[in-house]
């Protein structure tokens, strides 16, 4: 059935959710998992930082980003391991999460993507967005949802 999943997690409570789904019907179909977080680039502007930073600042903000976020990925390494699923740690670069998360599906030749949503509706969906909302608009692949 599926050969490849990809699973967005952002580490927090949902995801990991999103997450267990994944490893589930991947164990469940003989999928290899590729587990993914995309990390944000650090605003470089005066306007979007606020606050002018040293870059040895910066660097270290950035470095602390990436070994979180490879620690999150790590761990859904593991958990995946621990049920038999071959999975992929993957980190990314990118201010658009769901740009990032449509082209790792793509570059990784994955025929599901899993993602969590929280199902905001209202003024706080038009206010924060959904980038869930966005990979299922944009992508060609389809796309788990799971709240």
């Amino acid at each position: 059935m599926y050969q490849k999943i990809l699973v967005a997690t952002d580490g927090s409570p949902l995801s990991k959710k999103a997450v267990a789904s994944a490893i589930d019907l991947a164990a469940l179909t003989g999928a290899e998992l590729v587990a993914l977080k995309v990390i944000p680039r650090y605003p470089q502007s005066y306007f979007e930082g606020g606050l002018a930073l040293q870059a040895a600042e910066i660097s270290r903000v950035e470095k602390q980003w990436a070994d979180d976020a490879q620690a999150i990925v790590d761990a859904v390494q593991k958990a995946a391991a621990a049920k038999g699923v071959k999975t992929k740690a993957v980190t990314v670069k990118s201010d658009l999460i769901s740009d990032a998360v449509i082209a790792a599906a793509k570059k990784h030749k994955c025929d599901l993507i899993v993602m969590a949503s929280h199902g905001r509706r209202g003024i706080k969906r038009l206010l924060l967005g959904s980038e869930t909302q966005q990979v299922l608009t944009h992508s060609h692949v389809p796309v788990l949802v799971l709240r």
